[in-house]
This record gives structure tokens, sequence and C-alpha cells, in this order.
């Protein structure tokens, strides 16, 4: 269970793109827990540098303050590394749609200029950052590789096109590469402010300030909400995970499904609060109900993730108590 026993070979070396962000940080403390080298890269357009100044005075772990965008920044921070953890891009749909062609820079020419920079330098396994949001309008529960249907915004535009580059340069030039499809990723580190930010720490946060948060829609739509110790597991073990496996993208959640206006009530009870939600707007390219069937993750990856939702959150908040 977990990635604890999870064995690379010695003197092996990690890049972690977007190292200063939410999942990128958590990968770079797990990596040096378990004692291997880790260069992190990243611009801090999204990360922040407090995620990073933790780690500086650690002998194993070199930062660099640069951009995928940029082809030359990308080959520099490949070289001599054996496992590359892509997860620099920015998030959010509804920001997406205001900012479509910032998006295809981030998310698609700086993926395909980590890929390259990756297959030029040797690496020997590309792990990288996709998104559930690439089901699109499929209605079908559970989601199941293999089976989507049409894209809601440009950011699941960008996260696709990364899957098909990704099949292309396992095809062509065969490096190893895994996309992994977040499903609602939460837990510490996680940003709970701006306008963008992900709904479980911006309820934390409003309810801990005894501000009600505002609920887009019914409350009433579901997600597979996973918390980052499992996103971990999965990331670790791709980079172990063989040939045969690479070139896919793989479905990684807990497989469990909640409702927004249930985790409302459930942060309420956990908080001792008593505030009653504002109900907005549906946001524009959201999908209604998410949860994932994560049998290929298990069956190709020896994904095995063990933290629930329920276990997650009590982690989460316990978290957001102490550090806000």
């Amino acid at each position: 269970m977990g990635y604890e026993n999870i064995k690379f070979p010695e003197g092996s070396k990690f890049l972690v793109t977007g190292s200063a962000g939410f999942i990128g940080s958590n990968l770079v403390e797990a990596l040096l827990k378990l004692g291997y080298r880790v260069r992190g890269l990243d611009n801090f357009s999204t990360g922040k540098k407090e995620n990073v100044g933790e780690f500086l005075d650690n002998p194993n772990y070199e930062f660099s303050e640069g951009d995928i965008r940029d082809l030359e920044t990308c080959m520099k921070a490949c070289e001599g590394i054996d496992f590359v953890l892509n997860q620099a891009a920015w998030g959010s749909v509804p920001r997406s749609m205001e900012m479509p062609l910032l998006y295809e820079e981030i998310n698609i020419k700086g993926t395909l200029n980590m890929m390259e920079a990756a297959r030029r330098n040797g690496v020997k396994k590309f792990v990288y950052a996709s998104s559930s949001s690439v089901y699109g309008d499929e209605p079908t529960l559970p989601k199941k590789e293999g089976r989507e249907g049409n894209l809601l915004s440009p950011y699941a535009l960008t996260k696709k096109v990364d899957e098909e580059y990704g099949k292309l340069y396992t095809k062509l030039y065969g490096l190893d590469t895994y996309g992994m499809r977040y499903f609602n990723v939460f837990g510490r580190r996680q940003d709970p402010n701006g306008a963008y930010a992900a709904v479980i720490p911006k309820f934390i946060k409003q309810l801990l300030n005894d501000e009600p948060p505002t609920i887009n829609g019914d409350g009433k739509q579901s997600r597979d909400f996973t918390y980052i110790e499992n996103v971990i597991e999965a990331n670790l073990k791709a980079c172990n995970a063989s040939h045969e496996a690479a070139g896919q993208a793989y479905n990684i959640a807990y497989g469990g499904r909640e409702f927004l206006i249930d985790i409302y009530k459930h942060l309420l009870n956990s908080l001792g609060k008593d505030i009653q939600p504002i109900f907005g707007p549906d946001r524009k390219g959201d999908i209604k109900h998410s949860n994932a069937d994560i049998s290929k993750a298990k069956e190709l990856l020896e994904y095995n993730p063990d933290w629930s939702f329920e276990r997650g959150i009590v982690a989460a908040i316990q978290w957001y108590k102490e550090n806000l």
C-alpha cells in the first residue's frame, strides 16, 4: 500500500516541474523523504515561493526558476535526469475560457517542450499531469479510459492534446510517457485564494473566517475527490511501470463519488459552523458528475490508493487549521 516501499536505482534523479505548486511541491517533499535527488523547476506564475523555500536546505534538492515555454530551459532542466514528473501547467476550466491562447502556450507548447527535452536527454520515464476534464460531455459513470465525449473547455483540449503527444512520443521515439488524469485533487498546500481556487480549500478558508461560501449551481454535482497522497503514489508507480504501460493515460482517483452539498455539510460539522451558503450560477464548461473507474491504473501501474475522501478531508482540515 502507498508508495513508501517503491524502490528506484541508487542515484536516481527526478525532475519535478511546477515544483512550487500544490501537487509539485508535495511530490518534491515525498521524493526527498524517500532519499532521492530532486531538481525543481517553476516560474512562479501560479506556484508559491514558500512551497520551495522549505526544501532549499536539503542537499538532495536543487531549484531552477524557469518557464517550460522556453525549450532551452527545458533542455537544461532535463540534463542528468532519470525521471520527469511534469506538473507545470495552468489549471481551472473557467479561467481557460477567458485565456485560451495562454493555455495553449503553457499547457500544450510547454508540455511538448518538456517531452522533447526529456527525449533528447535520454530520460527513462516521463509522467505528466492530464485531467478528468478530457471526458467532456460523456455522461456514463464511472468514467473509463477510451470512452470520452466532446470537450467542453480550452483547458480540457490542452490536456487531450498532451495525451496525444504522449502517445506519439512513446510510439515514435520510445520515450515512456504516462498521463495522469487527475480527478479533483485536494490536500495540504492547495491554494485557497483567488477567483479560481479549488472548492475544498476555498470553502475551508471561508468557513474558518465565518464567511458564507458560494456554491456554483445547486450543489448536487458530484466529484471523485482525490487526496494528494494517492496522486503521489500514482506518479511514483508510473515511474516504475513497464514499457507496455507507456503511451497511455490513466484515471487517478480514489474511485468514490461525493456530492458538493454533502461536502459542504461535512465541513460545517467538522469546523463547528452554522453558515448558509450562497447558491450561484453553474460554471461554464463544468462537468456535472464525475466518478472514476481506476481498474486500468490498478492493473498496469499497480496503483492501489488507500486514502479515502473521509480520511483525506480530516487531514486537509487539520492542515488548513494550522496553516491559514
